[in-house]
């Protein structure tokens, strides 16, 4: 290989939820403002095989790849802030980790051997990690999920302690993210925490070779040495890493910082001035819209907003291209079916996101009625376009007893229903019989053919389009006729047209519902189109 990959390694200490994520993706867009060209993985500690089967309120939203991986919600970030594209590759988990070594032990690959975490686990995931290498990647970013000192991490802090002697100092790098507290009855920084944190990852044989320090409140010179002397890291390398207004800040924060050029200086590659246009144009547009559109998300998560991740972000993107403030209002989807439908009144514009189960759907097609007849702007995600279905199907074409079969298995109406077979890139696929979960479910990237003089069309201003999916229910095209005749617009379809992918009201200023899952690829330098048309149309309501 002609081309040597670099690895970063990225851990955290102290406590969880520092921004292990955001900061990763933001080094990662330094290196490509560089002209570097990056990948990214994230290893999580946990059990599960992966983060499908887990409910949103434990992990938040599942980030789905177009190979059709159900991932972490940090790839999301990955791919938000780079143009790397993730796959199955990008997230390993302790679970899938084990599944692959115990698969193995059956099969007889061990020849009999004792299987142990050293070398058999640890190998495993250094192989995983491995798999990033190519001839046209520069530097790959690996995320371990936890904090140090958590027992679910260290094999995979074992794996990467590892890798150094693998491959060398000089193509690993290992960046170590802390909290730096401001005690303010006391008005001093702290910096015990993050002596302790390098203390606990020095005893498993790491010593970081960059530290960044997460703080709310400037940290002084004196602070700043001191963390170096103790933590045995070079002053330059003690890097400040402050709370900002948005995310999309932190590029240009950490570069001021001199990160990337750490990095660089580490792995001996020519360190070069950083194009950071991209990111000045997007946080100064975010900092300087004056005008705002109000959008109500209705849905049933509401209390975890990381349960609908890259929805906030992809409205906030919508809202970039149209130079407006997006304030997102949540709202219960079960308080609507009590209380009605008052809390949707002066909204902008209402979004139905993905979801799964009957609870709450009641509320959801209050509010899809309430957009319908008001003539407000609405977007339906997955769950929310199924719901559209239903609605207009009970309360404009007559069908009283539209349902989903997944809410009745014996619905007298299944507008939406289980589908056994599907086109997938030219081939027949066919739904999974057992019992894992995630096999029953259409995942991943297809193709879906728009129709011309359509909000849909005009939106991607394309006649073909690749989306995301997850999901087991689809439009049953045996009503499909009859709720044609009745107003409702099928505006995308799988190229064959077997299966209904977007649907639109007739005489209504925007109202499209799509069964695919357009956040997911949605960036702040390239919103998506449904998003920006969305958020302009809302943008036009708010000013009716």
């Amino acid at each position: 290989m002609s081309k040597q990959t670099r690895f970063v390694f990225v851990t955290g200490g102290v406590v969880s939820s520092l921004g292990k994520g955001i900061a990763a993706a933001s080094l990662a867009a330094l290196f490509e403002a560089r002209g570097l060209t990056v990948t990214m993985q994230k290893l999580d500690p946990y059990i599960n095989v992966d983060p499908g089967t887990m409910s949103p309120f434990q992990h938040g939203e599942v980030f789905v790849t177009d190979d059709g991986a159900e991932t972490d919600l940090d790839l999301g970030h990955y791919e938000r802030f780079t143009h790397a594209t993730m796959s199955r590759r990008s997230n390993y988990t302790t679970g899938r980790i084990y599944e692959s070594v115990i698969r193995r032990e059956r099969r007889g690959d061990y020849l009999g051997a004792t299987v142990q975490v050293i070398p058999h686990i640890t190998d495993a995931i250094k192989e995983a990690i491995l798999s990033l290498r190519a001839e046209d990647v520069d530097i790959a970013l690996v995320e371990i999920g936890g904090t140090v000192g958590d027992i679910e991490s260290q094999p995979f802090l074992e794996a990467i302690r590892q890798l150094r002697f693998d491959l060398g100092r000089e193509n690993t790098c290992y960046m170590h993210l802390t909290l730096v507290p401001y005690i303010a009855s006391a008005g001093e920084i702290k910096t015990k925490p993050t002596q302790h944190s390098v203390q606990k990852l020095r005893e498993i044989g790491i010593q970081p070779d960059v530290l960044l320090c997460r703080t709310e409140a400037p940290i002084p010179e004196s602070q700043m040495k001191k963390i170096a002397l103790f933590c045995n890291v070079p002053r330059e390398a003690v890097i400040e890493a402050p709370d900002v207004d948005t995310i999309y800040a932190v590029p240009l924060s950490l570069r001021e910082g001199g990160l990337g050029s750490v990095v660089l200086r580490h792995f001996g590659m020519k360190d070069t001035e950083p194009d950071l246009s991209v990111w000045k144009d997007i946080v100064h547009r975010m900092r300087h819209a004056t005008d705002e559109v109000r959008i109500a998300m209705v849905g049933k998560y509401v209390e975890l907003a990381d349960a609908y991740k890259s929805v906030n972000e992809a409205l906030f993107h919508g809202g970039l291209v149209n130079d407006v403030r997006v304030r997102i209002e949540y709202v219960d989807a079960e308080a609507l079916e009590k209380q009605g439908c008052a809390a949707l009144e002066g909204m902008h514009g209402i979004l139905v996101p993905g979801g799964f189960g009957e609870r709450g759907t009641e509320g959801k097609m209050a509010a899809i009625r309430f957009a319908r007849e008001r003539k407000v702007p609405y977007l339906g995600i997955c769950l929310g376009m199924q719901l559209a279905v239903i609605e207009f199907a009970r309360h404009v074409a007559g069908i009283e007893n539209a349902t989903s079969s997944e809410f009745d298995e014996c619905a007298e109406h299944p507008v939406i229903a289980l589908m056994t077979e599907w086109e997938r890139d030219g081939a027949v696929v066919r739904r999974s019989s057992d019992s894992d979960l995630g096999g029953t479910m259409r995942l991943g990237g297809y193709p879906c053919k728009l129709v011309p003089g359509t909000l849909a069309h005009q939106a991607y201003g394309a006649d073909e389009i690749r989306e995301r999916h997850r999901h087991r229910y689809e439009f049953n095209d045996t009503y499909r006729e009859r709720l044609e005749a009745a107003g409702l617009v099928v505006s995308g379809t799988l190229p064959d047209d077997s299966l209904v992918e977007i649907v639109e009201v007739r005489d209504h200023p925007w109202f499209v519902a799509c069964q695919f899952h357009p956040e997911f690829t949605s960036r702040p330098y390239a919103p998506h189109p449904l998003f920006a048309a969305f958020v302009r149309a809302s943008k036009a309501q708010s000013r009716a």
